[in-house]
């Protein structure tokens, strides 16, 4: 029994300094690792929430862009710093419920190498053609892309992106046979459907509708499971394919084993945050922004039914990457 004793008073001791080390933190700057590039809606993000956490606890944050290699790059870095809270990471979905299942060599194991903190926010995905598409609607799409197969082409902006999974569950809920066209990023797709050399593409909804207002391109559905109120007259892409829902994710991460005490405070730093009004009418109602900040065991339930969708949304798609 004395090695039961033992291993009690440890971890009692561990929670101890795990506590002591939370009525400290932060005691130094904290190191942000945004897995893209500067400028996009995750770094927006990223930056608009460390800006206000800084006011709130007094401390230094450092937001450092480590995009590439679908979200590696940056989680290899994040992986590799001390499990102190001094290091946490802003990333997309990808990183823990589309990676695993989409390359057979990852450098990193999501549910032994991270510590998940908190949801963020979700975005919506639209579904947009080019302004001379000769379609109105969802079903009008549908209808053209089943009369002339393998001749309409969507913008795929990385394999295994969510713009690409997306379309592949759209060919596979509806039967629908579609080009794909790669992209290195969604800019330069985005600019080659406003210039009428690409068919349709997915992209949030918030972008789109900035285009769309200013006629270069169309908006057919957006999937969400419900209209927005902002725009009741843009339907849901589920109005006509039932059950179809597209949208991206971001949370927020740490290197495995981080201080419960820590995670906790982190936690509800951020909810804190999204819970300002100032926050949310000038980042979250502007960019579309759905939040899911949430208690850490919700989230880590949250990523477990997800990763079940990605996982058959990328093993119907027959797509695999080394």
């Amino acid at each position: 029994m004395r090695w039961l004793k033992a291993a009690v008073a440890a971890l009692s001791m561990l929670g101890l300094c795990g506590a002591a080390q939370a009525e400290d933190y932060p005691s130094k700057p904290i190191r942000v690792l945004v897995s893209a590039a500067p400028g996009g809606v995750l770094d927006i993000l990223a930056r608009s929430i460390t800006e206000r956490l800084a006011k709130d606890w007094n401390a230094q944050f450092v937001v450092e862009n480590r995009g590439g290699a679908n979200n590696q790059v940056a989680t290899e870095a994040l992986i590799n710093a001390p499990p102190d809270g001094y290091t946490l990471m802003v990333t997309a979905e990808a990183t823990m419920v589309i990676n695993p299942f989409l390359y057979t060599h990852l450098p990193y194991n999501p549910d032994k190498d991270l510590t998940p903190i908190t949801g963020l926010a979700s975005v919506s995905h639209a579904l947009v053609v080019r302004k001379d598409l000769d379609v109105k609607s969802v079903a009008d799409f549908l209808a053209l892309a089943k009369a002339k197969p393998n001749t309409i082409s969507f913008g795929n902006f990385g394999i295994g992106s969510t713009g690409h999974l997306n379309m592949e569950t759209l060919q596979q809920m509806t039967g629908i046979k579609l080009i794909a066209v790669q992209y290195k990023g969604a800019a330069p797709a985005v600019n080659d459907i406003m210039g009428n050399h690409l068919d349709a593409m997915f992209i949030a909804m918030g972008t789109a509708e900035k285009f769309a207002k200013s006629g270069k391109v169309k908006i057919l559905g957006v999937g969400a499971k419900a209209r927005f109120p902002e725009y009741p007259d843009v339907p849901t892409i589920g109005e006509s394919v039932p059950g179809f829902e597209a949208h991206s994710w971001f949370a927020l991460v740490g290197p495995a084993h981080m201080p419960k005490p820590i995670v906790d405070k982190i936690n509800a730093g951020v909810a804190k945050v999204f819970a300002e009004k100032e926050f949310q009418d000038k980042l979250l109602k502007p960019q579309l922004f759905e939040p899911m900040v949430s208690s850490q065991a919700d989230f880590e339930a949250f990523i477990k039914s997800d990763a079940k969708h990605w996982k058959a949304a990328i093993d119907n798609a027959h797509v695999k990457l080394e």
